[in-house]
């Protein structure tokens, strides 16, 4: 059965999204009562559904369109808060079994214990997002053995800054996952190797799956800056050292092959941003005189010959991508000297 363009009558495609003509969108009415149908669930709490209703809207988008950015956008936020609204009701149902078993002149003193709790919760909301891994058991004890193998090499100081970034870079996997509302292990340390979390969920497409992976090198980025920082403030190179360990062990990652973080990154890119980012790389790799970058290049090369790049430029991983590379570069051409480095 042939379709028509509600607002230039031309003919439409099966499975078209948008009008080529005039670029109008197949299902506006739809998605428009969609969009209603959401809204109203969000104000009566109702997350669930309304993320289900947004990601009806998504399957009639074009992928990459100003709509669909949006929507994913605000999909990570609704995934936020309902996390936090299962967390304060949880607390609610906490706080009225505790209320109802101590009554009398407990009630005073448990409503202040009660009230401090809660801003302290409030005060360390971020903080606590960082130690949740080192909650488990699995990770301490993977974190401890890595960092012990280090020690012997390299004096503790070193190994424990070593094992703390690498653990933030996992970390900066693990908030991308969050916004996205998909499960993952905590990080699971491997000596000589790294670390990693194990996926539960798939991301919904590879720009998704871009943005997961390059949150790692990024989280990585602020504790390398903060090393370097501390070089700069105290002059011992121990911290510079550190600095230039992180932004190497960084912009390891962005290799753009398949299982490390630039290979999930570099599959959001068309062949355009893939033929700029490997100038970007050469122009970086004789300025800073770093030969690991010429491997990258060559990695970008290898995407080109390949050609599975995205049908449509993702900018924001793109600039992500090249923003990385500098920054992550130019500490990784910092002195390494400390102990045996």
């Amino acid at each position: 059965m042939s379709k028509y363009c509600a607002a230039c009558g031309e003919p439409i495609e099966p499975l078209a999204l948008v009008c080529e003509k005039c670029g109008q969108l197949t299902y506006a009415a739809d998605l428009e009562r969609l969009a209603t149908e959401a809204r109203t669930l969000e104000s009566a709490g109702n997350f669930d559904e309304a993320i289900e209703c947004w990601r009806r809207a998504l399957l009639l988008l074009p992928a990459g369109s100003v709509q669909s950015a949006t929507i994913e956008a605000h999909l990570g936020q609704l995934n936020i808060r309902r996390a936090e609204a299962a967390g304060k009701a949880e607390e609610e149902q906490s706080k009225a079994a505790w209320l109802k078993r101590f009554g009398g002149p407990f009630l005073v003193i448990g409503g202040l214990l009660w009230k401090f709790k809660a801003i302290v919760v409030l005060v360390f909301t971020k903080a606590k997002f960082l130690l949740f891994g080192l909650a488990k058991l699995k990770t301490v004890a993977s974190m401890f053995l890595f960092f012990g193998v280090y020690w012997t090499q390299f004096g503790w100081p070193f190994a424990l800054g070593f094992a703390l970034s690498i653990y933030v870079h996992e970390m900066g996997h693990m908030w991308m996952l969050r916004q996205y509302g998909l499960r993952a292990s905590a990080p699971l340390f491997i000596p000589f190797v790294g670390a990693f979390v194990a996926l539960y969920d798939q991301p919904a497409d590879v720009h998704q799956d871009a943005r997961i992976g390059l949150a790692g090198p990024t989280w990585g980025l602020g504790a390398g800056l903060f090393c370097g920082a501390m070089a700069a403030l105290t002059g011992q190179m121990f911290w510079s050292a550190l600095a230039h360990t992180v932004g190497f062990m960084n912009i390891f990652n962005l290799l753009p092959v398949y299982v490390l973080d630039g290979g999930r990154g570099a599959r959001a890119l068309s062949q355009q941003q893939r033929w700029a980012a490997l100038s970007l790389t050469l122009v970086l790799g004789w300025t800073l005189g770093q030969p690991f970058l010429y491997l990258i290049a060559a990695g970008f090369g290898y995407r080109l010959y390949k050609q599975d790049a995205a049908p449509y430029a993702d900018w924001p991983a793109f600039w992500q991508f090249g923003g990385l590379l500098v920054s992550l570069g130019l500490l990784s051409a910092l002195p390494a000297r400390v102990g045996g480095l």
